[in-house]
């Protein structure tokens, strides 16, 4: 309720200072997001509405392109030993910070030993856990020993938490934060907004082209959505699917949508009972018809799946089937795992997650053919993350993407990966010797072949389901030019003008 009667002062403050706020800059754009940000240091960041600023104010050695393959950033080239575990990277001349002070490569070294460090809190930390040590050879160069070999490392730099950062400026990043990207920070005013200014240095000739970008935090999609529709915002990031109807209907306005591989997710705890038992989960699995979940939680925007790699890239396994739906056979595996009468079970769901929610219920809908009693219950958002992510037998829980397949799988499916040791607690030798193999590939076909693997046993073994990838979607105004949805979601601004 309390969240209520602040997103409707805020809304009303918007609506009757419009006048006030339509004298601006040309260039300036109002962006909202649906929650508070806990952090601008990007090391430290969790949430998708704190990796905006991420994106906006900061850069990594690599970037994710909207192609979804790594393209240079900082690191203008960078190569690798033959066996994969030596990599150098080349930094791009001329590059500053924000203070005015040139990008080095010990910049580079101290941003991942603070990720490295455990003290930090990063949620990238398991990412960076390969590398054996890092040195600048010269101020522009800086070299990575890893202690296996790995493929991907390049795209590891992708990654939201693994944006450099002055190394003498670490203990301010949280309130004021000093990078190398498109827009300089200006002010936060939390629970509010954050304000951004065109960085005159930025390293891409004529870009950005926008003057200012104010970031409005809007709890609550009607406020956006109005917001958007009376001109005080140009453009909702992430908007809520509920909205999508109602923004086509406007002339003022438009979409802009594109696949990505954020999933949503049904977990079952490995350890815990019934879930312990493989044919148990297999029968959740197989009593579930993706595609109607599709319809029912995203009202279609998404694609089914089979993991969390998704349908549009070229590792997904076309051979394997999209479930269907079987509730007679996920019966007769019931019965095989000592449950011919089925079960009762408790799903637990985050509350104010609308498409998690809604997932939640077509759950419950869809497991009761096959004579499983589902149980839903709503816990608060905060509550879910303390109580119930990690400790309970049945919720629904979800992620963003991840920069590489390596990073989008391995955490999930490997016995010591960081995501599986604290959701489903899956092992499997044979799977744990794919995901290895996986990192050590030397061509795509290689990858590709070991990644089909993977996805085949993940639905063999079904240590949970995964229904879908989620389609990000943007609302925004005729006015803005040149905008594209990233399939990372971050917020690519560079391009954009505003008229």
């Amino acid at each position: 309720m309390m969240r209520r009667l602040v997103a409707r002062a805020v809304l009303s403050a918007i609506l009757l200072s419009g006048t006030a706020m339509s004298v601006q800059a040309a260039g300036t754009l109002k962006v909202s997001v649906d929650s508070n940000l806990n952090t601008l240091d990007p090391a430290k960041m969790k949430g998708g509405q704190e990796y905006v600023a991420a994106y906006l104010i900061f850069n990594g050695l690599t970037v994710i392109g909207h192609d979804m393959t790594v393209k240079p950033d900082l690191a203008e080239r960078w190569e690798h030993s033959d066996d994969l575990k030596t990599w150098t990277f080349h930094l791009r001349k001329g590059v500053k910070f924000h203070n005015g002070k040139d990008l080095e490569a010990e910049d580079v070294v101290a941003t991942i030993a603070r990720i490295q460090d455990k003290a930090t809190g990063s949620t990238a930390r398991v990412n960076f856990e390969i590398v054996e040590s890092m040195k600048a050879l010269d101020p522009l160069t800086v070299q990575f020993q890893l202690k296996t070999p790995y493929a991907g490392f390049a795209e590891l730099f992708g990654e939201r938490q693994a944006r450099i950062v002055p190394r003498d400026a670490v203990d301010t990043l949280a309130s004021k934060p000093i990078g190398t990207g498109p827009f300089e920070f200006v002010s936060f005013a939390p629970g509010d907004r954050v304000v951004l200014k065109r960085n005159p240095n930025y390293f891409e000739p004529g870009l950005p082209k926008l003057d200012e970008v104010v970031v409005r935090i809007l709890p609550e999609p009607a406020a956006q959505v109005a917001a958007l529709t009376t001109g005080e915002l140009d453009l909702v990031w992430n908007l809520p699917l509920e909205a999508i109807d109602k923004v086509k209907a406007d002339p003022k306005l438009k979409i802009d949508s594109v696949p990505t591989s954020t999933w949503d997710g049904v977990i079952m705890n490995n350890i815990v009972k019934p879930f312990d038992d493989p044919r148990v989960r297999k029968a959740v699995a197989m009593a579930l018809d993706k595609q109607a979940i599709t319809q029912i939680a995203l009202f279609g925007n998404g694609t089914p799946t089979h993991s969390p790699i998704p349908p549009s890239h070229p590792y997904f396994n076309k051979d394997l089937k999209i479930a269907k739906g079987d509730p007679a056979g996920a019966k007769k595996l019931l019965a095989e795992a000592g449950y011919p009468n089925g079960f009762e079970v408790t799903l637990h769901t985050p509350a104010g997650r609308a498409t998690r929610e809604r997932l939640g219920l077509a759950v419950r809908e869809l497991l009761k053919p096959a004579g499983i009693t589902v149980n839903v219950q709503r816990v608060p958002f905060d509550v879910f993350l303390k109580d119930i992510e990690g400790k309970a037998g049945f919720y629904i829980d979800g992620f963003f993407s991840r920069p590489t397949i390596d990073t989008s799988v391995y955490p999930w499916y490997h016995s010591r990966g960081s995501w599986n040791t604290a959701l489903w607690n899956y092992s499997n030798p044979k799977m744990d010797t794919l995901l290895d193999s996986a990192r050590q590939a030397k061509s795509d076909d290689e990858a590709k072949s070991l990644y089909g693997q993977v996805q085949a046993l993940a639905v063999e073994d079904s240590p949970g389901v995964i229904p879908y990838v989620i389609n990000h979607i943007n609302g925004l105004s005729t006015k803005v030019h040149g905008f594209h949805s990233h399939p990372m979601m971050f917020l690519d601004l560079r391009d954009v003008s505003v008229d």
